[in-house]
């Protein structure tokens, strides 16, 4: 008779102390930013040990890195962007016009995580070089990204006819950039279900056919 696998307990908590302590330091690098925000508040804001968040990040540089890398992702779980269901099911979608539907919505729930902390990035890489090494210019994973699904899409039969990989790749990069998303819903107050629609729209009219 085979064995049934009990939870790993210990993995359990360590995982659930990880996650209150990348929270914790998002919300006060937002807050305050990263130089002025301290491993020993984060600590008391997480409710642990600053040395617990020694052991498991090291230095702040670390947890900054992963305040950022989960806030991409939505978890904790290593898998890049162009692994993720979402963005398969996306480039999986048999017209364009499906596909950016499906590819807007994921970026919208991305960008609403990831654009907040947009601005510590630079500040904190202006500041400290090894900060900055961990996020080089080029080449850009942003792009990379939607270069991919640029790939997928220009082969769809709605897909405006002479339309490039490479300019259908500039389009997703500018439109569903976190500086144009920051531009409207943080600074002309619109909502992220207005700031979709309008990437939606705008994107299917400049990347599929005109309709007969």
């Amino acid at each position: 008779m085979d064995k049934v696998k009990r939870p790993d307990k210990r993995a359990e908590r360590s995982r659930r102390t990880r996650e209150k302590v990348v929270e914790a330091a998002r919300e006060l690098f937002v807050a305050q930013g990263y130089g002025a925000t301290s491993l020993q508040e984060v600590a008391d804001r997480a409710g642990v040990a600053v040395q617990t968040v020694y052991f498991v990040f090291g230095n702040k540089r670390t947890l900054f890195k992963d305040v950022v890398d989960t806030s991409i992702a939505g978890d904790t779980e290593p898998v890049a962007t162009m692994d993720r269901g979402w963005f398969r099911a996306a480039c999986a979608e048999p017209t364009a016009a499906g596909q950016l539907r499906a590819h807007v919505h994921g970026a919208r729930e991305i960008l609403g995580r990831v654009a907040p902390i947009m601005p510590l990035i630079a500040a904190a890489a202006a500041t400290d070089p090894e900060i900055a090494a961990q996020w080089p210019d080029s080449p850009d994973p942003h792009y990379t990204v939607q270069y991919a699904a640029a790939e997928a899409l220009v082969g769809k039969p709605d897909a405006r006819p002479g339309l490039s990989v490479d300019m259908a790749a500039d389009l997703l990069f500018g439109l569903l950039s976190p500086q144009l998303y920051l531009i409207f819903v943080r600074d002309r107050d619109w909502s992220p279900d207005t700031w979709e629609e309008w990437a939606r729209t705008t994107l299917t009219h400049q990347l599929c056919a005109d309709p007969d």
